[in-house]
């Protein structure tokens, strides 16, 4: 999910649902938690210039038994038992992000994407979708795939049939449960008011 310091939080209104600072942790919280920071070190330095303690796990921080099912899988997405190249990992969450209107998705993996190899014209142009001129037909595949989950709740078969193509069984699975779960995060987001709303994009979101 991503891990951004809090001062890239930007929310003009309370969360509805307030995170647990990290100071009222208790040991099994922290325990649990921390292992899915990737340098916690860096969290518990107790430097001046330490960062704070991601918003999103303080969050989490509220129900620590759904943590623990919940967060090993977003792991699992991201770590070396991932079937997806990283870069598609990254278009699909940022199309979910676009079309959820989730600024903490689009925040956290924009630059995630980067890092992963998408080019800043791929990125702004996944505000367009499946019609930008710049995609190869595998990546437009890709993102008609995540409108069609959206929008539809299934993928057409058509679009079915140019993902295997593409990708092997395991992949679609991983990809259909990738789209679906990063889904289901924003919706969470938006709704306890982890920053709602997108920063301005090059154009309408078509819907």
């Amino acid at each position: 999910m991503g891990e951004a310091p809090r001062s890239h939080i930007v929310t003009e209104e309370p969360l509805r649902l307030s995170p647990k600072a990290f100071a009222d942790w208790d040991e099994d919280t922290r325990a649990t938690l921390l292992a899915h920071l990737r340098r916690p070190e860096l969290y518990l330095s107790g430097s001046p210039d330490a960062p704070p303690m991601p918003v999103v796990l303080e969050l989490f921080a509220q129900h620590v038994e759904l943590s623990r099912a919940w967060l090993p899988f977003t792991d699992m997405l991201a770590g070396e038992h991932a079937r997806l190249p990283a870069e598609v990992r990254e278009l699909l969450i940022l199309r979910v992000a676009v079309r959820t209107r989730s600024g903490y998705e689009w925040r956290q993996h924009r630059r995630m994407g980067l890092d992963a190899g998408l080019t800043e014209a791929q990125v702004t142009a996944v505000w367009q979708g499946p019609p930008a001129e710049l995609w190869t037909a595998r990546e437009r595949t890709l993102l008609a795939a995540t409108d069609e989950f959206i929008d539809q709740f299934a993928i057409s078969e058509p679009t079915w049939n140019d993902l295997a193509n593409a990708f092997d069984p395991a992949e679609i699975l991983e990809l259909l449960f990738l789209v679906g779960g990063y889904l289901c995060l924003a919706a969470v987001f938006n709704s306890v008011g982890l920053e709602p709303g997108l920063p301005d994009g090059p154009g309408p979101i078509p819907t």
